[in-house]
């Protein structure tokens, strides 16, 4: 499993998801952007991870991720998740290089919502 460069922060992170509010394309194969890490942070039941070897290619990793649990996705990494109980919640935190393009816009957008 990737590690997360100690040189990149969190910049932005989801909603905690469940079964009920789910954004689709997290059930299907989707990426991370260039120079992105998400991290997946299971805070009950259990999510499973499945990482592939390029968009059409096969699975080359199956992760079971248990409450307290996190699973890494590296930058432009095709992978999606899988619920494995109901009651299973979970979060995306992203990691950029600190002060990457992607991480000046973020704060600023933040900035501009205070």
């Amino acid at each position: 499993m990737a590690t997360i460069p100690s040189d990149y922060v969190n910049y932005k992170s989801t909603p905690i998801f469940t079964p009920e509010n789910i954004p689709k394309m997290f059930l299907h194969r989707h990426n991370t952007r260039v120079g992105v890490y998400g991290k997946i942070c299971v805070l009950q039941g259990q999510l499973k991870f499945y990482g592939f070897r390029d968009r059409r290619g096969e699975v080359e990793q199956e992760i079971i991720i248990n409450a307290g649990d996190i699973a890494i996705s590296p930058p432009q990494y095709w992978h999606k998740v899988e619920f494995l109980t109901e009651e299973t919640q979970f979060q995306v935190r992203f990691y950029a290089q600190n002060n990457s393009q992607i991480v000046r816009e973020n704060l600023n957008e933040r900035s501009s919502e205070l």
